[in-house]
């Protein structure tokens, strides 16, 4: 099977889509399509050897449009669209770009204002790309340099363009001042005739029109060039249509006085429209940055050089010469350049910025350190394992980007509206002027020009394209800088519905390793010494049980070992060897009840303290020295000690909590009782899994499925939203839609709330923009006139607009705060 995405020309509506994936489905040898209506490509799973691209063309053009086969050298180019900040503006480039013969696929992400265009470049060049961005009235940067030198050249444009619409905005505002009190002489006596003057009043306006102004003009060259139009095209028609009318009053009075009425001039409506709308930008283009901040920083912890060993000399290189298997060495204070593992010396790293654990995490020969953290005491060495785009931060750079791009479902009908939005609104507004002009009162023209520029500025697509988009860049950003790693949007909007959750046991509400948790003496003995002889016993052992012994012997109690000689492994019993004791050497065992009936000893004595021990799902060893059963002890995979306040907490919030486990059926209610869990799935195969989570579903359950291991990968992937722990493995991580850095159950809780707080920011983003756009355009037009009198001034209609945005930005922003 091969799966492909081919571009698709003459689809003009959502309902296309529905009738290009028929055609392509019925198409003997298509195994799937699925046609994305706003990339205007299909995504099509065929078999080659039944199938042809030519034979897919075929299928589609018998339904009345084009599948693109594709011909001659592709180039796939990323660039950087500077003021591409919202969904409709996405939409405008994107509009604009696939106008051009040779492009076969556009990916626009306006979140973190990025297109991806892949293009036949035997047809088009990249300069032709560049100046079709900038006809639309965008910058464009080309992305071929390290993320932190594109990161330099954003700040330097986002930089300049607040400059630049800050020196407007000055010079802009005065002349509107004066503009405003040159237009009512009755208000403010007290200024200058010569200020009333209607050709000084087209003097002070012309340079706010058509400088302060300027930028506005881009979406008349999109309505000419590209036959498409956005909120620029409606503020550019708006103030030229009231600045004209006003120049040609001034010019050609007579003209407009034959009919014996004074005709109004709006200059102040031209110029005071245009301030409000730029200072409204301004803020919107300040506050942006501030959603972007959590991305931002990670980029900015990246360091620029590190100290690499060369023939026993350490010597500084910049962080792009660092090649994997370099030894590289880390002083007290500095940030580790790379990902790596630790060869010589220890260390307290703060990890706090990957994972969001605030304590210090001690590290020492053989552990893994992460790149860009911070060491904060000791000097180690460490060999280089993973550089540039393969390192966990810019793996976390890059999940982040692509949720904060990625569209919530949510999204759909608003970016639907929203692409119709704009020529409605033309209609309105051309539809208004006619009904005031012949249906309205004397003076009619004057209202109708009134009402057809408040028609246009009133309008805010932008408010309606940024509902979710913002409030899904500021959460996913949110959730970063707490160690939790969202993949897309729709599983951010998904969480919000979760009902049940499957937590798999080992690893997850376990620590996933075994560790000593009970040293039972009998006959007399100390437990120390107990633990000393077992110890003793399992230092030649390579068993994880016997590890948890050692390690619990050597780093808890410090007990000293005794000499081991003979020693042997009793293949699903246990160990024997003999202990050099002061001067004695005594034969000793160490195993399961198996190996002590095999040397002849009764456990009966002892049965009630070791089932109460195995009742609890832990695993009893036996230890005998000299043919006497000195004591007992009990190894378990211990659970994190969060693990029962994360269940609380999540069954709080109504959610069924199950813990899946491959363990026998007691041991798995042992672990259960211990954290209050009464839904268990014991003694499920690896393999069964996905299974488990499937009948959960079948039961109407919206499921999460947490784990960590690589047997997990096809449950994460079957529940509808699969949460990996960051300790885990590599391939559970990219199986879930969403990691946690560090293995606190409390980020699954957490998770949820952030998901609930985002969707009800979006809900509320939604109503306000509908609400918005839906009241006030109608006022705009004069509903209310025949009624209560009432009109809406456009300089209102011009604040307004400015407002709608700048609320949703703000709104979105709350989503920063703690959950």
């Amino acid at each position: 099977m091969t799966k492909k995405t081919f571009k698709i020309s003459g689809m003009h509506c959502a309902g296309c889509v529905r009738k290009i994936e028929l055609a392509l489905t019925k198409t003997t040898g298509v195994h799937a399509a699925s046609v994305n209506f706003a990339t205007e490509s299909a995504l099509v799973e065929f078999d080659e050897q039944i199938v042809s691209e030519i034979d897919l063309a075929k299928a589609v053009e018998s339904v009345g449009y084009r599948l693109d086969v594709a011909a001659g050298e592709t180039e796939t180019l990323s660039i950087k669209v500077i003021g591409m900040d919202s969904p409709h503006c996405a939409m405008i480039v994107e509009g604009a770009l696939k106008k051009l013969d040779g492009v076969k696929n556009t990916d626009v992400d306006f979140a973190n204002q990025r297109v991806k265009i892949v293009f036949d470049s035997s047809v088009l060049s990249v300069d032709t790309v560049f100046k079709v961005i900038t006809d639309a009235g965008y910058k464009p940067i080309k992305e071929e340099a390290g993320t932190e030198d594109l990161l330099d050249k954003e700040k330097i444009e986002r930089e300049k363009q607040l400059s630049d619409l800050k020196r407007k905005l000055f010079v802009g505002g005065a002349l509107s001042i004066l503009i405003f009190f040159g237009s009512f002489p009755e208000w403010f006596s007290f200024m200058p005739k010569f200020l009333s003057n209607n050709w000084m009043l087209l003097l002070l306006t012309t340079p706010v029109q058509f400088w302060v102004g300027w930028q506005f003009y881009s979406g008349l060259k999109l309505l000419v060039k590209y036959r498409t139009a956005d909120m620029n095209t409606l503020i550019a028609i708006g103030t030229l249509a009231a600045y004209f009318y006003s120049a040609a009053v001034t010019i050609f009075p007579d003209f407009f006085t034959a009919g014996g009425i004074m005709p109004e001039i709006y200059f102040d409506t031209s110029a005071i429209i245009i301030v409000l709308i730029l200072l409204g930008k301004y803020f919107e283009v300040l506050m942006k940055g501030r959603a972007s901040e959590a991305i931002k920083k990670l980029i900015g912890l990246q360091p620029k050089t590190a100290k690499i060993l060369k023939n026993g000399k350490e010597i500084e290189v910049q962080i792009a010469d660092v090649v994997v298997s370099d030894l590289v060495v880390v002083r007290p204070g500095e940030r580790i350049p790379v990902d790596g593992k630790i060869t010589e010396g220890d260390s307290e790293i703060d990890e706090s910025m990957v994972t969001g654990e605030s304590m210090p995490v001690h590290k020492t020969v053989g552990g893994a350190v992460i790149g860009s953290t911070i060491n904060k005491f000791g000097t180690f060495t460490f060999r280089a394992t993973k550089i540039g785009k393969d390192t966990v931060l810019s793996q976390i750079i890059k999940m982040v980007e692509e949720a904060q791009g990625s569209k919530a479902p949510i999204q759909r009908l608003a970016d639907l509206v929203s692409s119709y939005f704009v020529p409605v609104v033309i209609v309105i507004a051309i539809a208004t002027f006619v009904v005031w002009n012949f249906f309205g009162p004397v003076p009619a023209f004057n209202f109708a020009l009134v009402n057809f520029v408040a028609v246009l500025i009133i309008a805010c697509p932008c408010a309606l394209g940024l509902a979710t988009p913002m409030a899904i860049m500021v959460s996913s950003g949110s959730a970063a800088s707490r160690g939790i790693l969202v993949k897309d949007a729709a599983s951010l909007e998904i969480a919000n519905k979760i009902n049940a959750i499957v937590l798999d046991k080992t690893g997850t509400l376990t620590e996933g390793k075994p560790q000593l948790t009970d040293i039972v003496a009998f006959e007399g003995e100390n437990q120390r010494e107990v633990l000393r002889l077992a110890a003793s016993l399992e230092q030649r052992s390579e068993h994880s049980l016997a590890q948890a012994i050692l390690h619990h012997a050597a780093h808890k109690e410090k007990v000293e070992l005794y000499k081991l000689e003979d020693f042997k492994a009793i293949s699903g019993k246990g160990v024997r060897g003999f202990l050099q004791i002061e001067s004695q050497k005594i034969e000793a065992h160490f195993g399961n009840r198996a190996l002590a009936a095999d040397i002849g000893l009764n456990t009966a004595p002892y049965e009630d303290k070791i089932k109460k021990l195995e009742s609890e799902g832990k695993t009893v060893m036996i230890l005998a020295a000299d043919k006497k059963i000195k004591g007992a002890l009990a190894v378990a995979d211990v659970l994190k000690k969060e693990s029962k306040e994360a269940i609380l907490a999540l069954k709080k919030s109504g959610i069924d909590v199950w813990m899946l486990t491959g363990d026998n059926d007691r041991t798995a209610r042992a672990i259960a009782r211990q954290v209050e869990i009464e839904n268990i799935m014991s003694e499920v195969l690896p393999d069964k899994k996905s299974e488990k989570v499937r009948e959960l579903q079948a039961q109407g359950k919206i499921v999460a499925m947490v784990g960590d291991g690589i047997n997990d990968a096809p449950a994460l992937t079957q529940a509808n939203v699969g949460i990996a722990m960051g300790e885990g493995t590599d391939i559970a991580m990219e199986s879930a839609n969403i990691t946690l850095m560090r293995g606190d159950l409390m980020l699954i809780y957490e998770t949820i709330a952030l998901s609930k707080r985002t969707m009800r920011i979006i809900k509320q983003n939604l109503f306000w923009a509908f609400f918005y756009n839906s009241a006030f355009v109608p006022v705009a037009a004069g509903l209310l006139y025949p009624f209560f009198g009432i009109l809406l001034n456009p300089i209102f209609a011009a604040a307004a607009m400015a407002f709608s945005s700048i609320s949703v930005v703000l709104n979105s922003l709350r989503l920063k705060r703690a959950v």
